[in-house]
């Protein structure tokens, strides 16, 4: 009588355990047949760790391929109703594959398990990208992070141990970047630097994440290591110029900026900022020849044109105030230094109408002409330009 009841409880038993991989079974049978809310109820009951009937097949690896499977149709389904049965099923899939593999130590299953880490890679990258596309960079980032652990998996990287997946390094790179988490882009661009990937620009764009956490010198290393590495990239040495000009440095700006114009005198950006350099030098000569530089590179580089104007009108006024350190019973020297700005102002005039002509709405230029014409007594002009003023407001 007692054997009976042993054989008994053991039939229980096993019938128990039969049950619930029979849950993995019917899971998987559902999933094939397109119906995946039942699938999803199958395989959650197998693999619940906290279901007493379930303890066996927590343990059984085929639970957690399966429930993978599961999870990776639902993230494939263009059915909303289907979507609607997990917030990241691409990511439950990754870890229920990564727990298969984790229990199967004798690596059983492996091949197949393999298969399907590849098919999730896709999916994976495809779903990034569409993140990406709609201005989810969070889920992006998430996405080529889980590529990128994917690839790392053992029996995934036996294969091609040396690959180095820099696209997917790089795009990680720009989601971090898009997603404001600029330390975690500086990573993954710096990774994608080391192989090279997208030459210089990489480097601009280590910098710009740097900058935007308000590190200059970092950024400012990492433009010297990208310009060590690409000389001839023009992009690189105007992000360093225009740090060295923020940081008041005029002369390691002068200095890149002379190699800029060595390696493409075309720019008249590169004069410009030459000019701009001289006159906070002082060197008033040297930027009026550059500013003038400008221009005959660009003729319609309207900087150039105010900049020059703007130089020449300046010391029109300083000339006024000249005058008026002029004794008062000495009148004919005070109307030769008040002639003297006169002069200056005559000069400024056509540069700052070519900025008018550029810009026609432009209220600084219309301002600067105002002023141009009621020192020059031309009340007509004067008067047309104040009319232009009036209307912009």
């Amino acid at each position: 009588m007692k054997r009976t009841v042993i054989l008994l409880t053991l039939l229980i038993a096993f019938s128990s355990v039969f049950a619930q991989r029979g849950k993995v079974t019917t899971a998987q049978s559902l999933k094939d047949a397109g119906k995946l809310a039942e699938a999803l109820e199958a395989i959650k009951e197998a693999a619940d760790e906290s279901n007493p009937k379930a303890e066996k097949s927590f343990a059984w690896p085929k639970t957690w391929e399966v429930k993978g499977e599961v999870f990776q149709a639902i993230g494939q389904s263009k059915d909303e109703n289907i979507k609607k049965l997990s917030s990241d099923p691409l990511t439950e899939a990754l870890n229920s594959y990564k727990k298969a593999l984790e229990l199967d130590t004798k690596g059983t299953n492996a091949k197949g398990i393999k298969i399907k880490l590849t098919l999730l890679t896709n999916d994976l990258t495809n779903q990034a990208v569409e993140a990406f596309q709609v201005e989810n960079y969070e889920k992006a980032l998430l996405s080529f992070k889980q590529v990128l652990d994917i690839q790392q998996i053992p029996i995934i990287r036996q294969d091609n141990p040396d690959a180095i997946d820099t696209v997917i390094i790089f795009n990680a790179g720009l989601a971090a970047y898009n997603a404001e988490k600029y330390d975690v882009a500086i990573g993954y661009y710096k990774e994608a630097a080391k192989y090279g990937y997208n030459g210089a620009r990489t480097y601009s764009l280590i910098a710009a994440s740097y900058q935007l956490m308000n590190d200059t010198l970092g950024a400012l290393e990492s433009l010297k290591e990208g310009f060590e590495k690409y000389p001839e990239d023009n992009g690189v040495l105007e992000s360093m110029i225009q740090i060295y000009m923020d940081l008041d440095k005029t002369d390691e700006a002068m200095k890149y900026l002379e190699m800029a114009i060595a390696q493409d005198a075309t720019k008249p950006r590169y004069y410009f900022a030459q000019g701009a350099l001289y006159e906070k030098m002082g060197n008033e000569q040297k930027a009026i020849e550059t500013y003038k530089k400008t221009m005959e590179v660009d003729p319609e580089f309207f900087n150039a044109y105010y900049n020059l104007g703007a130089l020449y009108y300046n010391k029109g006024v300083q000339q006024i105030e000249v005058a008026k350190e002029v004794p008062t019973n000495e009148n004919a020297r005070y109307e030769a230094e008040l002639k003297k700005a006169d002069e200056w102002f005559e000069i400024a005039l056509p540069y700052m109408e070519k900025c008018h002509t550029l810009h026609p709405d432009d209220k600084m230029v219309l301002e600067s002409l105002k002023n141009l014409y009621y020192r020059l007594r031309d009340m007509d002009k004067y008067n047309e330009v104040l009319e232009k003023i009036e209307k912009l407001k």
